[in-house]
């Protein structure tokens, strides 16, 4: 990915802050323990979303008043996601910080690594039978 830029200029700026924000934040292990429950998901993925635009719009010098009409949300809604009322909000900020000192990361929590690592070779495997039946059927053919 690109540079990501801390203090964007421009819309194009900004959609790259906000989408770092908004994957990072995603990948947080706090993010993905709260996601687990089906019934807070949509809330908290939006909140997230919201709180990265507002984030990454005020970086930019966009006002509050601006930035709630620009995602249609209250400026109240803004305010607390940008003063890290809301756990969002915190989640995001905490994000940025860790953007501005070591660059776009994402990092898998180790226990959703391993389970990626387990399914990658047991495709591996899978692939390899496929491959070594379809050598078998030619050879017949």
């Amino acid at each position: 990915m690109a540079e990501i830029p801390l203090k964007p200029t421009g819309r194009e700026e900004i959609r790259k802050l906000e989408s770092a924000l908004l994957v990072m934040s995603l990948f947080d292990k706090e993010t993905l323990e709260a996601i687990k429950d089906p019934a807070t998901r949509v809330t908290w993925v939006d909140s997230l979303y919201t709180a990265a635009a507002a984030l990454a719009r005020e970086r930019a010098g966009i006002s509050t008043s601006k930035i709630a009409e620009e995602l249609g949300v209250t400026e109240a809604t803004i305010r607390r996601h940008l003063k890290g009322e809301t756990k969002a909000g915190q989640l995001v900020k905490k994000v940025y910080d860790k953007l501005s000192k070591e660059g776009f990361k994402v990092e898998l929590p180790t226990e959703l690594a391993e389970e990626c690592t387990k399914q990658i070779t047991e495709l591996k495997d899978k692939i390899e039978k496929v491959k070594k039946m379809l050598t078998e059927i030619q050879s017949w053919l």
